[in-house]
């Protein structure tokens, strides 16, 4: 419990930690933010690390100049390549034996069976759509390689939709994150990050669900 409850107070208060961070360790902020991203986008198994809230926060640093921003975009961007690349192949050669699993800690069938169900049913683009989505970004690249999607197109909409979703939101965290405004309403803006976004991906999965 005790570590469920740290990992949402970084979540929420993810520009703290990561200024303490960098006042800490200097340069190794940038080897943490690849592997954060990496995982998050690259290992089925964790879906719960904060993904397009540390973009914004991560851009906005760079803007009061804590980070540098190409060569922080060039890294993130790279890990969340990298990281659906990785999920795709792990899905491609072992996404079969999953069908045979039930629920477990570290493993929603059901969650999977929804992701896979709106794959299904919007086809490669969902690959871009789902880079904004909580959780389903996280089952859909494993989705597409358990479903042998052919590697070159699923490399095409990966990269695709990797420089959209990190170049778009660092962006946006680096011209509006340092505003009088956002600073004073950054938790409301993380919490819009994570709730907003994730409630279109359970709209969207309930409704390819439906239908199936």
């Amino acid at each position: 419990m005790d570590i469920l409850l740290q990992l949402i107070d970084f979540i929420l208060h993810v520009d703290r930690y990561l200024e303490l961070f960098v006042s800490q360790y200097g340069a190794w902020v940038y080897a943490l933010l690849f592997a954060i991203i990496f995982v998050e986008t690259g290992l089925v198994v964790m879906p719960f690390l904060p993904g397009d809230s540390l973009l914004f926060i991560v851009g906005a640093l760079c803007g009061a100049e804590l980070l540098n921003l190409p060569l922080t975009m060039g890294l993130l961007l790279a890990a969340a390549i990298l990281g659906d690349q990785t999920n795709y192949t792990i899905g491609r050669y072992f996404g079969p034996k999953v069908f045979r699993w039930e629920n477990s800690r570290f493993f929603n069938r059901q969650a999977f069976m929804q992701a896979h169900a709106f794959y299904e049913k919007y086809g490669g683009v969902t690959i871009i759509l789902a880079r904004f989505m909580p959780f389903v970004r996280t089952f859909v690249p494993f989705v597409a390689g358990v479903a042998e999607m052919t590697r070159s197109k699923f490399t095409f909409f990966n990269v695709v939709g990797g420089v959209i979703w990190v170049v778009g939101l660092m962006l946006a965290g680096y011209l509006f994150g340092n505003l009088p405004f956002v600073q004073t309403h950054l938790s409301k803006i993380i919490w819009a990050l994570i709730l907003v976004p994730g409630l279109i991906a359970i709209f969207g999965a309930w409704r390819a669900r439906q239908s199936v």
